[in-house]
């Protein structure tokens, strides 16, 4: 690849380490190609954020390309990872410590795999207080670390595929197909009181989007090396 191929517009896609945020892969990789290239501008852009803790298939558009970011943004995305039944936290994944604990001596194996029902097709989610969401220009994660609260709309969204995958209590393994501005961690938040009980997300992946596959994705690092 040379420069006018990123100008002119390249997918790049990513696997998102943990603990990096999405805007972190987006300016490791804009600052790369302007070092190697010695240039000052190059639009990059990625279509649809992982949180930090979350890993996995990450579509990195640059140059003209950026233009179709909403169309990537569109589209059907596949996530696995583990619900930890029993205990939430307030941001409904591992950002935040446990804040409550519940008992989990009465849900069996069927009653969890029959639980997934309930969320199939459009379903109204109410996203966490910790998201990227902006109210009056301003982060709702950023108001949450601060300790302030405020009213979240909720919002349709659909429910493809929703398979249990692995039981091993208290974490429950799974696979979910959905629709674009789905949060999984409010699909486990939900999942834990449809089950009488908590739950919180305690690992997520992002392994497909639309046609894209994680299995074709490399690290930020890899890009790096091919880079050179």
């Amino acid at each position: 690849m040379n420069l006018e191929d990123f100008k002119n517009g390249q997918i790049l896609i990513i696997d998102k380490p943990l603990n990096w945020t999405s805007f972190q892969v987006v300016n490791k990789l804009r600052w790369v190609i302007r070092k190697k290239y010695n240039i000052k501008k190059i639009k990059v852009g990625h279509a649809g954020t992982l949180d930090p803790l979350a890993t996995g298939l990450l579509i990195i558009c640059t140059g003209k390309f950026t233009k179709k970011i909403n169309v990537f943004q569109a589209e059907k995305k596949e996530y696995t990872g583990t619900f930890t039944i029993g205990s939430t936290t307030p941001s409904f994944d591992l950002e935040t410590s446990i804040n409550e604990t519940f008992s989990t001596n009465h849900i069996t194996e069927k009653r969890i795999k029959e639980t997934t029902k309930l969320f199939l097709g459009e379903i109204e989610q109410t996203p966490p207080l910790y998201s990227a969401i902006k109210k009056d220009g301003v982060r709702l994660y950023e108001l949450a670390r601060k300790g302030e609260t405020t009213e979240i709309k909720s919002r349709k969204v659909t429910i493809y595929d929703f398979e249990i995958t692995k039981i091993n209590m208290p974490n429950v393994e799974f696979r979910i197909v959905c629709s674009k501005g789905t949060y999984i961690r409010s699909i486990a938040n939900d999942f834990g009181k449809s089950l009488d009980s908590g739950a919180h997300l305690s690992q997520l992946r992002r392994t497909k989007s639309g046609d894209f596959n994680v299995d074709k994705a490399i690290t930020p690092e890899q890009f790096i090396e091919i880079l050179g």
